[in-house]
């Protein structure tokens, strides 16, 4: 610690609003007698501060102290930094504050108040809040419960009290198993070893050959699983193979999956849903094992339901299990490359994915070559086989498929099971690609047939979430940009680019790509870009299904520019697209751009769509992505700056109209008449004097008093309650300006204007909103139909400007941040 004094003068700028901000001149000694200090004590060497952020304040701890001396009391502050250091308040009326790292407790109180500050969760929420209001988002957050199981705390309970462990959050009812429904028949819920006699987690490793489909229709999910169990460090990250029926058993297990953008734990109780002591859905070949039952029942959790799981796309599965990103290919239009792509897939541990689209009239129809319509299947391998004979030397590509049904269904062509076409192969070629027959469901083809028979292959890369450094040594690494977003109602759910009128409303995300790919010879970068719709599969019990989604990407000329209006979109085209605008849960495209700056807009196919989306972009070298937003302020010279309009006169923006000029005299003989010898009204008088104006001009009920007080509020600096006539005529100034871009944005001559036009209509005024800013302003002012009218359009723009001024005249050098003293905060919020 080292003493500190120093003598400074203040300089506090003032506003009322009204003209320039008035400059207010302290001086102020900081310390002097009593020990006035500074300092930080670290708790432990962590040297310099050169590798600092590996993990946050983590990575060292101490206390950092300022005590101001008498000449405040012997008042100060000490902040505890990391290392898991608690709450030590430096007493004398300190305040303590614990920054990273901590866990003391919020409520302890030592000489002064303790204040934590906590990480945000894990889950990152699209919907901005406001500090210290309550919130909905954990009322409404289908997930929030799984964050709370935590599997040691569970255990340890269990094996405490000698109980096994029933999950509260998944509960043994049928609502569990069917949300539309009740059960075909009466499903009884059982532990394995009421099952069997000698339960296993996993009996003899992990295999393909380990699952099989029960009753439900989630084909989909187990051609992934297949392909799981073929990757053994990606089946270890979700399965856990060291779970046991024995050691430490108390009914509870536990899995792994990437959800939404971050790995979750899953813990699900044991009991499984039975008929007849056999399990009803998914199951392994071996009676005695269970880890693929509860592997889905886990899914199930997370879902929602087991029937929530009916229907999906191997897609899906493949990404919860691994953190990657699939690609679609259509087999009828497969790039010249495929062949490649899948060889190179396999090498990577891709999980792979096929299958045939469903006859619209039958379900899961078979062919005459033994292949299902509407089925998933998985791709197990894909290799290139040597082929020496007498007549023939080369080699053929072939893809070995799965079905999950594991029975008999396969492939009757060239290359099926005992066909003459493998007598090419020599007997060490066969096992070195483990090459077997059995009426297993597993099946080779040629590469040829594969794509002739197949229309639709899902190839899943792994990412950054899915490889652990140890994988990412010999491979090359994605860089990665993730961020949460949401379409709402009212606000940017404006969907494609059909309807123009709102589609420039959507979220926009930027993406700047600056460095080639190392092998590219066309000087062009690789990205991948994933949309993906959240929660739409458990919701579906509300009577929500998956939204047609898709997104569309821009050229911008300008890097740093703000978020893009109609005019951007209606004169410049696209530069890339989704494949399509699709119902499935993610829609991913890949693509080849020049470096440069895009746009990136992901929407509904229809505007007036509401949910919330996780956008990933993939790119071989790092992209700086971010979403397109611009800082709240207030332009003073908007209204006399020809560049912002250039489609009207000069005259126009700053002369008023004939009509306005008489609206001016009449307001003017109005305020003379009621204000009286002082020359001041008050709100109520105000409300008088402008409505015998505009209630001739818009169909409103004209201003009410609120409306009114705000609007003496705004130039009220002394918080007199009055107007004079000098703020009477800036207001009148205020107000032509505002009414004039109501009538231009209200272009059917309603009264009203469409919430969406509202960003717009406030820019032409020389507001800038940010996208948080946005939302609540519509929320506030705009009616459930999205239409705000001319009052509460003038309300707005009165606040927006009380606000913004008062806000500058606490930050002079418009740093974004204001100090605030508790009274100027509520004097600002509630006088306004």
């Amino acid at each position: 610690m080292s003493n500190y004094y120093k003598t400074k003068t203040i300089r506090t700028y003032v506003s009322d609003g009204t003209g320039a901000p008035k400059v207010q001149t302290k001086t102020v000694t900081i310390g002097g007698p009593g020990g006035s200090s500074i300092g930080f004590t670290p708790s432990s060497d962590f040297g310099d501060f050169g590798n600092f952020g590996s993990r946050g304040f983590d990575d060292f701890g101490g206390q950092f102290k300022i005590d101001f001396g008498d000449s405040f009391g012997g008042k100060g502050f000490g902040f505890d930094i990391g290392n898991k250091g608690g709450s030590r308040p430096s007493g004398g009326g300190s305040r303590s504050y614990v920054i990273g790292g901590g866990d003391a407790d919020p409520g302890r109180r030592t000489g002064g108040s303790t204040i934590k500050v906590v990480a945000p969760p894990t889950d990152p929420d699209p919907q901005p809040k406001l500090a210290g209001r309550p919130t909905r988002v954990l009322k409404k957050n289908p997930f929030v419960g799984l964050k709370f199981q935590n599997p040691d705390e569970i255990r340890a309970q269990c094996l405490r009290e000698g109980i096994l462990f029933e999950d509260p959050e998944f509960p043994c009812v049928d609502s569990s198993i069917f949300f539309s429904r009740s059960p075909p028949r009466p499903f009884e819920w059982k532990r394995p070893h009421e099952i069997c006699d000698n339960p296993q987690w996993i009996s003899q490793g992990a295999s393909r050959f380990d699952v099989r489909q029960g009753e439900l229709g989630d084909c989909w999910l187990l051609a992934a699983v297949a392909s799981l169990t073929c990757n053994p460090k990606l089946f270890e990250n979700v399965v856990d193979s060291r779970q046991t029926f024995t050691e430490n058993y108390c009914g509870l297990f536990k899995f792994k999956f990437w959800h939404q953008g971050e790995w979750q734990e899953v813990v699900v109780d044991d009991r499984l849903p039975t008929y007849r002591n056999q399990l009803v859905f998914m199951h392994s070949t071996e009676k005695n094992e269970f880890w693929s039952a509860l592997l889905e029942k886990a899914y199930a959790k997370l879902m929602g339901s087991y029937e929530s799981l009916k229907g999906g796309s191997t897609s899906e599965a493949m990404e919860d299990f691994t953190g990657g990103v699939t690609e679609m290919f259509d087999l009828q239009k497969a790039p010249p490359n495929l062949l490649n792509i899948m060889l190179k897939a396999n090498e990577r541990g891709s999980l792979m994915g096929c299958s045939i689209d469903a006859d619209p009239g039958r379900v899961e129809a078979e062919l005459a070559n033994g292949l299902i319509m509407g089925h998933a299947y998985s791709v197990t391998s894909v290799v290139l086989a040597d082929i020496k004979t007498a007549r023939v030397k080369g080699q053929i590509p072939l893809v070995r498929v799965r079905n999950p049904w594991g029975n008999g269904s396969e492939w009757k062509g060239a290359w099926s099971d005992g066909s003459r076409e493998w007598s090419l192969l020599t007997e060490d070629e066969k096992q070195e690609h483990g090459i077997t027959f059995s009426d297993d469901g597993e099946f080779w083809m040629s590469f040829q047939d594969f794509t002739a028979n197949f229309q639709k292959l899902e190839i899943c890369n792994l990412g950054p979430d899915s490889l652990d450094e140890e994988d990412l040594s010999n491979k090359k690494k994605w860089e990665c940009f993730k961020e949460h977003g949401a379409w709402i109602k009212r606000v940017n759910a404006g969907g494609c680019r059909n309807y123009l009128d709102t589609f420039w409303t959507n979220p926009q995300f930027r993406m700047t790509l600056t460095d080639v790919d190392d092998d590219d010879n066309d000087d062009m970068c690789t990205a991948i870009v994933a949309v993906l719709q959240k929660d739409r599969r458990k919701k579906r019990k509300e009577g929500l299904d998956l939204l047609t989604i898709g997104f569309v990407i821009y050229k911008l000329e300008d890097p740093n520019c703000g978020p893009l209006d109609m005019k951007f979109f209606k004169y410049n085209p696209s530069v890339a697209k989704s494949p399509t605008f699709i119902n499935m849960r993610e829609i991913c495209g890949r693509f080849k751009l020049p470096p440069g700056s895009y746009a990136i807009v992901p929407s509904t196919f229809e505007p007036h769509y509401e949910g919330e989306f996780l956008i990933r972009i993939f790119t071989e070298k790092a992209n700086v992505s971010g979403e397109i937003d611009e800082q709240t302020s207030l332009d003073d010279d908007v209204y006399v700056t020809p560049e912002r309009f250039p489609q009207r006169a000069a005259a126009e923006r700053t002369e008023p109209t004939d009509q306005e000029r008489a609206q001016a005299d009449a307001l003017k003989q109005s305020f003379k008449r009621i204000a009286g010898e002082d020359m001041e009204i008050d709100a109520y008088e105000l409300q008088e004097v402008l409505n015998t104006v505009f209630t001739k001009e818009f169909p409103f009920p004209g201003f009410g008093v609120d409306t009114c007080r705000s609007m003496v509020a705004m130039h009220d600096g002394d918080l007199s309650g009055k107007l004079g006539y000098d703020e009477f005529k800036d207001l009148w100034e205020d107000l032509r300006r505002w009414k004039g871009v109501f009538k231009e944005f209200d272009k059917d001559k309603s009264g009203n204007l469409s919430s969406y036009e509202l960003r717009n209509a406030l820019n032409h005024v020389g507001f800038h909103i940010s996208n948080r800013t946005f939302k609540s302003l519509v929320m506030r002012y705009s009616n459930k139909n999205g239409q705000i009218d001319f009052g509460d359009f003038i309300m707005c723009t009165i606040r927006l400007k009380t606000m913004l001024t008062s806000f500058r005249g606490h930050d002079p050098q418009n740093t974004g941040f204001a100090p605030y003293d508790i009274d100027s905060f509520i004097q600002t919020t509630m006088y306004s």
